[in-house]
């Protein structure tokens, strides 16, 4: 007599979906409750918040010599805009220094620390995939290292309060911080999973921030000197150097401070924007760049000037990628700004070629993870 089987039902997508997001969740309380047992992990976070409210105050009592010592031996005053900018461009660079630091030391043992400690093949010995482990892993350290940026949050805010910025400016900023330590867990991950050793993988990623942030600007003086050309141009005529007055507007629009004249000739010019792009995937560079920094037409000084690092690099990075047809003086025959509006943002740019690294790591990190392993490195342990 025949039995009858029905045929089994797979289970519905959103279910698969929902399994695939228990899995992770699970892997990311495990290395949070890891995390939050070690004292050190607390330490570090106190040391956080007291280095970067020690350098909110030293920026504050900076500001305030600053204005002191202008009022002793100055008769001009420029207008009192409040220290708020200061703040938020010292302590914004400050973060973002400690957190390309601090990133690559909370992900880059993740995945080979327990390998080395014997406990990765328990993990893979479950109903775990090799994704699961690898995603949960990541949003473990990311979640870690957003416990530092959340530590000096208030201390954004500080220049909104004392003036000079706008919540705007710290939302984006502290959105691209965010976005910024993501990427560079993930690449700690990603080579965490390759790399046999932990040491190993600590240095390796080290030195994948060390190149996006410095091996960027040597590429780009590097290809600066690859890139000679000519812009047509004439000749600028500067005014008189006038006394410092406040000017009556700030807003007011600003007479450029040379007229150009005579006929355009082709004058010897760097074409940076050919090579601008190269500074894209600089982290620098791409929080920079985000921000929305006003126009500066007028700063009550007769010249319009970023007035931090930060927004002096958004200032380098638009300067590159108008090339010498919106900086050279009188190139075609114009007078051209100080201070340059943005055009064509850099940093989408950025953070694209940014993730595309990161999810190639993370990509060959889950191919070293999947079971059964056909070849393993010279001393591996499996448990």
């Amino acid at each position: 007599m025949s039995q009858l089987t029905e045929p089994t039902q797979r289970p519905p997508a959103s279910g698969i979906v929902a399994g695939y997001l228990a899995g992770i969740r699970d892997v990311v309380v495990l290395e949070l409750k890891q995390r939050l047992r070690s004292r050190g992990w607390y330490i570090m976070l106190a040391i956080w918040f007291i280095l970067t409210g020690l350098v909110t105050w030293l920026t504050w009592a900076s500001w305030n010599a600053q204005r002191e010592a202008q009022r002793a031996y100055s008769s001009f005053m420029p207008p009192d805009t409040g220290p708020g900018s200061m703040i938020f461009e010292v302590v914004l660079a400050f973060v973002l220094l400690f957190a390309l630091l601090v990133a690559p030391a909370l992900s880059a043992n993740a995945v080979n620390g327990d390998r080395a400690g014997g406990t990765l093949a328990i993990l893979q010995v479950t109903l775990l995939r090799p994704g699961q482990i690898l995603w949960g892993k990541f949003f473990a350290a990311w979640a870690a290292a957003l416990a530092f940026l959340v530590a000096s949050t208030p201390f954004l805010v500080i220049g909104v309060a004392l003036g000079g910025m706008t919540p705007g400016h710290v939302i984006v900023a502290l959105l691209m911080l965010a976005v910024e330590v993501g990427v560079v867990c993930a690449i700690g991950v990603g080579i965490s999973a390759l790399a046999g050793r932990p040491l190993f993988s600590i240095v390796v990623t080290y030195l994948a921030v060390a190149g996006l942030v410095f091996g960027s600007l040597i590429a780009f003086g590097l290809g600066t000197g690859l890139s000679q050309g000519t812009v047509m141009a004439n000749q600028a005529q500067y005014r008189n150097v006038e006394p410092l007055r406040p000017a009556p507007d700030e807003t007011a629009p600003q007479e450029p401070e040379y007229t150009c004249s005579g006929p355009l000739r082709a004058q010897p010019a760097v074409r940076t924007e050919r090579v601008a792009w190269m500074l894209a995937m600089n982290p620098y560079v791409v929080v920079a760049d985000a921000i929305p920094y006003t126009v500066r037409v007028n700063s009550g000084l007769g010249m319009s000037s970023p007035v931090g690092a930060i927004e002096s690099i958004s200032q380098g990075a638009r300067y590159a990628m108008a090339g010498p047809e919106g900086t050279y003086p009188c190139a075609n025959g114009e007078a051209k700004p100080q201070y340059l509006a943005q055009s064509t943002p850099l940093w989408p740019l950025g953070l694209g070629l940014q993730l595309l690294l990161a999810g190639l790591l993370m990509w060959l990190g889950w191919r070293s993870l999947r079971t059964p392993a056909h070849r393993l490195a010279r001393g591996t342990r499996i448990a």
